[in-house]
């Protein structure tokens, strides 16, 4: 956690340019602080006004009036005419061009906040993508408003998007049931029946949420596809940014490039990165939903540096003997940080864990 604001980094988290840890640490602090989240939300804005702007070329004779402004006779022309260029600037005319061009400006962006897709009051818009989607009992044809409470639903044949209010948007794919739960400032959730959404969101963390049989993921500013299966199981991918698994206290936190299961009254399994081991996967499952902890072992043997990932999740998962397996494992692919204690991690010492943490996700 970042013990200043995050001012200066608000633009990078926003278009993805900060490395994985980084990344966390700036979604965390964003939780907790109003000031920089409010900031965040300027650069958002800012960002989503800025991609609507039209690109004009300059005209030819502008680069050719640069090119001799550059050269040192037309540096000294520059510094010859600059007294009346001054004056020039602060004729009337070219002060009353200014403000029109100012008005401008903010009508086109007054434009823009009217025309731009935001949902509805108390619901959110939805764009066929193919087939027939359905809204209730009513067929999509191209646009339609999805209302608090009311279920969207694709056939084999159907896909559909829909605008998550104004901070991003989620593509539902063919055989899936998505209900809104709920729209307002400090919260957007869906509801994840069955099937396969893909989310894209920009806003700052615990803002956007899916519901699923068999837990909640909640929106750390990332791209992400979760799918639900007919009995209620579901996996998560992370594309970018971070997402938080969770059921009761049980919490998975998944970075870019990582997957994870989740099963009806069990909730989250172990994160892992998605090009581990066919066997570590499969390994990993057993001890996370089959209670096998025979299968640890062949987790440990199997582990990469870029699977400690799975192997820090692991260690406030198993005990007594196990969890020693999983801390000799750990410290040898990476050796603890000074001050961080084989008793200390034996013990769950919060501390020790996040210092060895910080260490760790360079590394993934």
């Amino acid at each position: 956690m970042f013990a200043k604001h995050v001012s200066s980094l608000t633009s990078a988290y926003c278009h993805d340019e900060l490395s994985p840890a980084e990344s966390r640490r700036v979604a965390e602090h964003l939780i907790g602080c109003p000031r920089c989240r409010a900031e965040f939300e300027e650069v958002s804005f800012g960002a989503r006004l800025a991609a609507q702007l039209p690109l004009i070329e300059a005209p030819d004779s502008l680069g050719r009036g640069v090119e001799i402004a550059l050269d040192r006779d037309g540096r000294r022309a520059m510094a010859e005419r600059r007294p009346h260029v001054i004056r020039f600037f602060m004729q009337p005319r070219f002060a009353l061009a200014s403000l029109v061009l100012v008005a401008l400006v903010i009508a086109f962006a007054a434009f823009w906040l009217r025309q731009s897709p935001r949902s509805t009051v108390g619901g959110w818009n939805v764009a066929r993508l193919g087939g027939a989607p359905r809204i209730g009992a009513t067929l999509v044809n191209d646009k339609g408003t999805l209302g608090v409470g009311q279920w969207l639903e694709t056939d084999t044949n159907s896909r559909a998007q829909i605008r998550v209010s104004d901070i991003g948007q989620v593509e539902i794919d063919p055989n899936t049931r998505v209900r809104l739960v709920e729209t307002k400032p400090t919260e957007h959730r869906l509801e994840l029946a069955e099937g396969r959404l893909s989310a894209r969101i920009s806003a700052p963390p615990k803002l956007f949420f899916v519901d699923t049989p068999s837990g909640v993921a909640e929106d750390l500013g990332c791209a992400y596809t979760l799918e639900v299966d007919k009995a209620g199981n579901s996996l998560l991918r992370v594309t970018t940014g971070w997402v938080s698994l969770q059921l009761k206290d049980r919490e998975s936190v998944v970075p870019a490039g990582a997957a994870c299961a989740t099963r009806p009254g069990i909730g989250p399994g172990t994160p892992y990165f998605e090009n581990a081991a066919e066997t570590f996967r499969a390994a990993l499952s057993r001890v996370d939903f089959d209670r096998d902890s025979a299968q640890l072992e062949i987790v440990l043997a199997n582990a990469r540096i870029r699977d400690t990932l799975t192997l820090w999740n692991l260690l406030p998962r198993v005990s007594g003997a196990d969890r020693d397996l999983v801390y000799e494992r750990l410290a040898k692919l990476v050796s603890p940080p000074a001050g961080v204690t084989r008793a200390g991690v034996l013990k769950l010492n919060q501390q020790m864990l996040d210092a060895w943490k910080e260490q760790l996700e360079l590394r993934w």
